[in-house]
């Protein structure tokens, strides 16, 4: 019988259990994936006395398994497998609960963020982030300040999900952390506001060193009405990293920036098809009879993409005229 076909047989299902005690960690760790696939009521309970086991992979499969499932017991054992001597257990353990989002480990997690080892605490906050529980805020915003900078990243992550306004000073300061990784997720975090603030803070991300926390800001901008701050946007244009280019692209065609069209379509002719691509749809979105020269200097593009977006950035300009 194949492992893909659920196990309806009770010898079946009590063969795969017996094998979660057979002396090899590998076929203990193959039993659980054959466990899920079965139909029987039992299953979570033979999960849950996996994450028990001696070998670490076997309790991260039985951790990773128990996603599935949101029976009793099940988002208990998985606060005791926070705690887990194996790091990679008390990550799967996180994920798990932050997918299954039952409010009831809300006030287990809250006390465990103040846990001395730094991957329970990140593990903690990111089984947080998906539970959105306002009392998480605080602790969160404490953990912005924590040393380990996988905690600091979770900790974004909780206060851009909860998107209170009154922590916009923190993720502000986030942007400005030292580890890339967190001023990334900061950067990203701030798309939720208007304020000008962290327009600005977005905006100054647009120098970052980092190429990655360049792209997110050129990305989040797009999601900010920001006409003051299209000047970054267009520097960015000129980024080191075409990804930084393409997020910039896309961003100046979403706020519909006029004063862009003339740097959007000098990109017509990068040798990169891509950001031909996206400088022509991002000339579509501003509509601005200035770029149809461009625009029909570009339909002989080579590239059929190309082509195809040139022609309709040409059509949806003419078409805006005519209204």
């Amino acid at each position: 019988m194949s492992i893909f076909e659920p196990f309806e047989d009770a010898d079946d299902i009590g063969a795969i259990v017996g094998r979660l005690n057979d002396p090899d960690p590998e076929v203990r760790r193959c039993a659980i994936f054959e466990l899920v696939e079965t139909v029987a009521p039992d299953v979570p309970e033979h999960l849950v006395r996996a994450l028990a086991d001696d070998e670490a992979a076997v309790r991260r499969q039985a951790a990773e398994a128990l996603a599935d499932f949101q029976t009793p017991g099940v988002t208990r054992a998985l606060v005791y497998a926070l705690e887990d001597p194996d790091e990679e257990v008390v990550r799967a353990a996180a994920d798990s609960l932050a997918e299954i989002k039952d409010a009831d480990a809300g006030p287990v997690l809250l006390a465990a963020i103040d846990n001395p080892r730094a991957a329970v605490r990140a593990a903690c906050l990111r089984a947080l982030k998906g539970l959105r529980l306002p009392k998480a805020l605080t602790p969160a915003r404490a953990a912005l300040a924590d040393v380990d900078a996988d905690v600091r990243l979770q900790a974004v992550g909780v206060i851009g999900y909860l998107k209170h306004p009154g922590a916009l000073p923190h993720l502000i300061a986030a942007a400005r952390d030292t580890h890339p990784a967190v001023r990334r997720a900061a950067v990203g975090a701030l798309g939720f506001t208007r304020a000008q603030a962290a327009v600005r803070a977005v905006a100054n991300a647009l120098r970052d060193e980092d190429w990655q926390v360049r792209q997110a800001a050129a990305e989040t901008l797009g999601r900010m009405p920001a006409p003051t701050e299209d000047g970054g946007l267009i520097a960015a244009l000129d980024d080191d990293y075409w990804q930084v280019r393409q997020k910039a692209l896309q961003s100046l065609g979403r706020l519909r920036s006029r004063s862009a069209v003339p740097a959007v379509a000098a990109v017509l002719t990068h040798a990169i098809a891509n950001l031909r691509k996206e400088a022509a749809a991002a000339l579509g979105e501003i509509a601005d009879l200035r770029a149809l020269p461009a625009l029909h200097s570009a339909l002989g593009d080579p590239d059929p993409d190309v082509h195809k977006t040139v022609r309709w950035a040409i059509g949806r300009i003419e078409a805006t005229a005519d209204a």
